[in-house]
Parts: C-alpha cells; structure tokens; sequence
C-alpha cells in the first residue's frame, strides 16, 4: 500500500465518523447487502432464474433503504444544526457551512449506495430477460 492510498482511507475515514457513525454504518449495510444480493444474482443466474430475479429485487430494495437512511441522517443532521443555531444566535457562516457539509455526508453515501448497486442491478436485469 503506498501513501496516497492510506491518505485515502485516512479521509474516507474521517468523513464516514464526520457524517454520523450510526447513520454511515446503517449505509453501509445497506451497500454492503445490495452488494451480496448482486453477487448471488450473478451467481444463480444460470441455474435458478427465480432465485436470480428475487436476489436482484432485494438488491434493489437494499440499496434504495440506504438512500432513505442517507436522507433521513442529513434531515437528522440539519434539525439538530438548527438546533445548535437557535441556542447560540448568532452563528458565522463558516460554522453554517461546515454544519451543512456534515449533513449532506449521509446524503452523498446513501446516494452512491444507490447508484453503485442500481449498476449493477440494470446488468442483472438485462442478463435475465436473454
């Protein structure tokens, strides 16, 4: 491993704690099981077309609950900035900036635990139907 790849995991690191480590677990679940739900897609496509189309739906089932968990740990983040806001008053837009970021981190990941399985489910589906 060189250095730029462990400065690499160094930050993705930082900003899977920055986002929330509750919520960027239950993300990663969500990738981690669409991601399973594929390969046993892949797998069985051959030999049990059922099995097949009913790895490919709990895919996608998976990788759309991280999304919602992703949106609902940025809605989480922001209510909880607004509240940190009203109990100070008056806030510099820096500390409004960084307290943005940190919300939309759920939402960025739960993004990509969608599109990442949502690939790979379109392959799938396109393989089934030959």
């Amino acid at each position: 491993m060189n250095v730029s790849s462990v400065i690499s995991l160094n930050v993705f690191a930082d900003r899977f704690m920055e986002g929330g480590p509750v919520f960027m677990s239950l993300i990663l679940i969500c990738l981690l099981l669409a991601l399973f739900f594929l390969v046993m897609g892949f797998i069985n496509l051959k030999k049990d077309a059922a099995k097949s189309k009913k790895m490919t739906s709990l895919a996608s089932d998976a990788s759309i609950l991280g999304l919602v968990f992703g949106f609902l740990g940025s809605i989480i983040g922001m209510i909880t900035a607004f509240d940190a806001i009203e109990a100070i008053g008056d806030v510099s837009q820096g500390m409004m900036a960084g307290g943005l970021k940190v919300s939309f981190l759920t939402t960025v990941f739960g993004a990509v635990t969608f599109i990442l399985p949502r690939i790979g489910i379109i392959i799938l589906k396109a393989l089934q139907k030959s």
